[in-house]
């Protein structure tokens, strides 16, 4: 409390020599040379900021001198400010006493440390880090200006709370804090930049790639944490209590959330499901996207983007269909009548295949007859595509479609189905939309 004391006593003597000083006719000029300097340099910012264009100008330069040129112009009426107020002390220095320009230097150091934490700090593209940076460390250069900075940290010092042999003060606290927001940005963007060049290399499965990415950001991070605890002081060992609350934690409440981080390392590991894939797990069907450390995301054909715990992926059933080979077999089934040759029937359905440009020549589509059903012979038609991400669905319906036309120019007939069929299959439409109940026994139609 004695260290609160002293802050208190330096603040207050500070403020009564400040109102003492207030009815000298010296301050009353400073402070009116301060806001003319203020105006000085707002006014011809604004002039240079409209003559000149930045981005032009800057055209070809490398990226962090094109952010740091944008910051300077964004400073520049602080900048003119500095200068106009140093000019003003010099002339004062050079007429009167030292003590009657003052609060000139200390504008004008304050103004200089503003401006080159906020270029410096400006470097930094987040812009929360940015402000927490430039805040902070304009704070210190403030107080420390000022003659501040040793008794508060004297004074938050002073106050500390003891839990499991860890001394936490407010001092302790902010540091902390300050630090890990940094340290952790940084952890960040050193991963994100060396995941890129991971990322790009053609040596790599995309799997392992994502993997080595995950474990380097993982450990880059621990890095950080280590260093900002080593850092403030705090000792490793007086964390155990809070590591076994951690565990505990881990163990009933986050069962969850480390299943499925265990799982997403697993995937990556095993390399059953990597970025690309063509997959269907439950009734979703699509291409995987990106596999993060709890979710995996399956994009679909309707736009979709489903995230799927990495937990699924390894206690349900998936079909890969990219797994070892971008091959796909996929089929149709048709029905001719009785008084169209078979063959024939079967050599249109090929030749009706091989007109759609995603159906591969080899391996070649096949027509099987499959059954001489009561009414009509029915056939499969089998082809194979290889890009399954492109749609199955739209496939089908385009061989289809080429079915329909190169069996009506070969003279092939369909059956089309009577009164008594469309009857039914109406009453089975409608119970399957919930709107009827559905006809009872076995259908009497093949098919």
């Amino acid at each position: 409390m004695d260290d609160f004391q002293q802050l208190a006593a330096g603040i207050s003597d500070a403020l009564k020599s400040f109102g003492n000083e207030f009815t000298s006719v010296w301050l009353i000029v400073q402070l009116g040379l301060i806001a003319l300097a203020g105006i000085v340099g707002t006014l011809t910012a604004a002039v240079l900021r409209r003559r000149l264009d930045i981005v032009s100008l800057s055209m070809g330069w490398p990226p962090l001198l094109r952010l740091f040129a944008r910051h300077l112009l964004d400073n520049i009426g602080t900048i003119i400010f500095v200068l106009t107020i140093l000019s003003m002390r010099h002339s004062m220095l050079a007429m009167t006493w030292p003590s009657r320009s003052y609060l000139l230097g200390v504008a004008a150091s304050l103004a200089t440390a503003w401006v080159v934490i906020a270029l410096v700090a400006g470097l930094i593209r987040n812009q929360f880090v940015y402000r927490l940076v430039a805040v902070s460390a304009w704070a210190l250069a403030a107080l420390s200006i000022l003659g501040l900075l040793q008794p508060t940290t004297e004074a938050l010092d002073s106050v500390a709370v003891v839990v499991g042999g860890l001394r936490i003060t407010p001092l302790l606290a902010i540091k902390t804090t300050v630090l890990m927001m940094f340290t952790l940005w940084m952890a960040n963007a050193a991963s994100d930049f060396l995941d890129k060049r991971v990322q790009s290399s053609t040596d790599l499965t995309p799997s392992i790639a994502v993997l080595i990415g995950k474990l380097i950001r993982l450990l880059l991070i621990s890095f950080a944490i280590l260093i900002v605890l080593s850092t403030v002081g705090i000792d490793l060992s007086a964390l155990a209590l809070f590591s076994g609350a951690v565990g505990v934690g881990l163990g009933f409440g986050l069962q969850k959330i480390v299943s499925n981080l265990v799982s997403g390392i697993i995937l990556l590991a095993d390399k059953s499901i990597k970025p690309g894939d063509v997959i269907s797990v439950g009734d979703h069907f699509g291409r995987v996207g990106n596999m993060g450390a709890r979710y995996t995301s399956v994009d679909t054909r309707d736009g979709r983007e489903y995230l799927i715990p990495n937990e699924d992926f390894i206690t349900q059933r998936v079909a890969n269909w990219t797994y070892s080979s971008d091959l796909v077999r996929l089929f149709v089934k048709f029905n001719t009548t009785y008084d169209s040759d078979p063959r024939q029937a079967q050599e249109a359905a090929v030749e009706a295949a091989l007109s759609i440009e995603r159906v591969l020549k080899k391996p070649a589509p096949q027509c099987m007859l499959t059954e001489f059903g009561s009414t009509s012979i029915e056939f499969e038609l089998w082809f194979w595509i290889k890009d399954p991400a492109a749609g199955v669905t739209n496939v089908k319906s385009d061989v289809l479609l080429a079915l329909w036309d190169t069996l009506a120019k070969q003279g092939v007939n369909i059956p089309k189905p009577g009164p008594a069929r469309v009857i039914y299959e109406l009453a089975k439409d409608k119970a399957a939309h919930g709107t009827e109940t559905p006809p009872q026994g076995k259908s009497p139609f093949p098919g």
